[in-house]
């Protein structure tokens, strides 16, 4: 991180924080960017690819994002025609996903082959369904703390992007790379991205995903917004703790991030890429960067970007996690929470924020 005295920080963070001040007499964008849900919203479901878009359907939304492989029963091409089809009958477009490419992440797993084969199967399918876009994944923030960190990471990962250049383009696929569970900031994963190829790589922006990397939302969209292919969106609540602050992530309207600022600020940067909510919220996370030590996995952190983060932890309160009572049916209850949760965030985007195109 770069070197700064302690009131120089506390002067920036304090003018940082002026400067990002809520503007709620902000106009909402106009309802011509596309509103979906990421199928991980309600993981709990284990619905597969046909009972996704039927529920989808349900909740009149123009894209469903189907993140992961295991969603779809079949790899055979009918049957994924079959579903491009049943989605396209509905005025459902389809964006596709799945997890991490780099071959030396804590997170990668040899289920799919080599990194490269998973890439590529991902393309094909991606193909077959009629999404312009293959999500993937480098890692997580335990990458960080392997042998030459997060760098590291990302030149492992570029070789396998460019080996699969040729099939994306010739597949008309683009493949998204999504900062993932604080593996990437915003400005690393635009670094991955130039390295990779952006004619071909671009990004998946996962406002969540920013805070677990203390980013603002806002700072995240302004770095990752020109290159932006998909999204999984969701709200943060971030609020200042002992021991530095604690996120909570939220769904839409329940957190701390200023939405009208950032999806008229989309609108600008991102024309055309639609809006998929990722409602993962309930549980507290602190990041502890008053303490010895904590700084290590983050040795190129910029203090600007870090200060913004700090203003909106300042903004924030503290609210206690989701727990599920004693006695009742775990499984039931998180498969309600988790419907109510996107659902509600649905409704807040179409009725606050003026996203969406269908009523």
């Amino acid at each position: 991180m770069t070197n700064i005295t302690r009131r120089q920080f506390l002067t920036t963070a304090a003018s940082v924080a002026t400067a990002v001040a809520f503007a709620d007499d902000k106009p909402a964008p106009t309802k011509k960017t596309k509103l979906g849900i990421d199928n991980f919203a309600v993981r709990g479901m284990e619905w597969k690819a046909p009972q996704l878009i039927d529920y989808a359907v349900s909740l009149k939304t123009d894209s469903l994002f189907i993140s992961d492989l295991d969603a779809f029963e079949s790899h055979d091409e009918t049957y994924l025609r079959g579903l491009r089809s049943k989605a396209a009958d509905q005025g459902l477009q389809l964006h596709v996903g799945t997890w991490s490419i780099c071959p030396t992440s804590v997170r990668f797993k040899n289920k799919w082959g080599t990194a490269e084969e998973h890439l590529r199967l991902g393309i094909h399918i991606a193909k077959a369904v009629g999404s312009p876009v293959i999500r993937v994944i480098l890692g997580g923030g335990d990458d960080r703390m392997t042998p030459g960190g997060i760098m590291a990471r990302i030149k492992d990962t570029v070789p396998v992007l460019k080996a699969c250049r040729g099939q994306a383009i010739d597949a008309g696929v683009k493949i998204a790379v999504e900062n993932h569970g604080g593996d990437m900031q915003a400005w690393e994963l635009v670094e991955l991205i130039e390295a990779a190829g952006k004619d071909f790589v671009g990004a998946n922006m996962d406002s969540g995903n920013a805070t677990w990397t203390m980013e603002d939302p806002l700072t995240s969209l302004e770095q990752l917004g020109p290159y932006a292919l998909t999204t999984s969106l969701r709200d943060s609540a971030v609020w200042e703790s002992e021991k530095g602050a604690t996120v909570q992530w939220t769904a839409m309207g329940d957190g701390t991030t200023d939405l009208k600022t950032y999806f008229q600020r989309f609108a600008e940067l991102c024309p055309g890429v639609p809006v998929h909510i990722e409602t993962i919220s309930g549980f507290n996370r602190e990041f502890p960067y008053l303490t010895d030590g904590f700084w290590k996995p983050w040795p190129n952190a910029r203090a600007k970007d870090f200060a913004r983060f700090v203003a909106l932890a300042k903004r924030g309160k503290p609210r206690p996690p989701h727990v599920i009572p004693d006695g009742q049916d775990k499984k039931t209850r998180e498969q309600e929470y988790q419907r109510a949760e996107v659902e509600r965030s649905i409704k807040y985007c179409k009725e606050v924020l003026g996203l969406g195109q269908k009523n």
